[in-house]
């Protein structure tokens, strides 16, 4: 397989498709660790975007034969995980979602973490109390280093919305996180 690891996702997409169909996992690795930080921002809940992202990882290979390989496979698999992760928001609105503990390894700076845990909670309260569609655009942008147009294309948005939303969530999320 690691031969496997200089081919773009397209040109594996490619090799599922018509060769071997075992070459997903490499699409699996690459992406699930990405796809589960993105669920996991947007429902609060690591096991609910657990589900989701593996739902999202099934829904995708079920699907192989509708992806056009001239486009972008990560902006097609983020768009899947967003659709589920909207399915789930949906079905459970009035589930509240339980924070685990942060547990430390010994060798690290506790107090450095400490503060980056510290920073990442307020900058997540901030988020929590944006709307979805200034959060998430401005989630994929900074948290996934999404481009504007992997955006459009995960959110199903043209490219002056997203600069758009991109720009009125920052401002949002200053007044936000100065009140908090």
């Amino acid at each position: 397989m690691p031969e496997n690891s200089t081919y773009s996702d397209e040109e594996i997409i490619e090799k599922v498709r018509s060769e071997d169909q075992e070459l997903y996992a490499v699409i699996i690795e690459r992406y699930q660790a990405k796809l589960l930080r993105y669920a996991t921002n947007l429902t609060q809940d690591e096991h609910n975007a657990a589900d989701i992202v593996q739902e999202a990882f099934i829904k995708a290979f079920i699907n192989l034969r509708g992806f056009n390989t001239k486009k972008k496979f990560s902006s097609w698999i983020y768009r899947i995980v967003h659709n589920e992760t909207i399915n789930i928001a949906k079905k459970y609105r009035k589930e509240t979602p339980i924070l685990e503990n942060v547990d430390f390894k010994s060798e690290e700076n506790i107090e450095l973490n400490f503060e980056k845990q510290e920073i990442a909670e307020k900058v997540e309260k901030c988020f929590a109390k944006m709307q979805l569609m200034y959060a998430e655009p401005l989630r994929l942008y900074y948290i996934d280093e999404k481009s504007y147009e992997e955006i459009g294309d995960i959110l199903r948005l043209p490219m002056g919305t997203v600069a758009t939303r991109i720009s009125r969530a920052k401002i949002l999320i200053k007044h936000i996180c100065q009140k908090i």
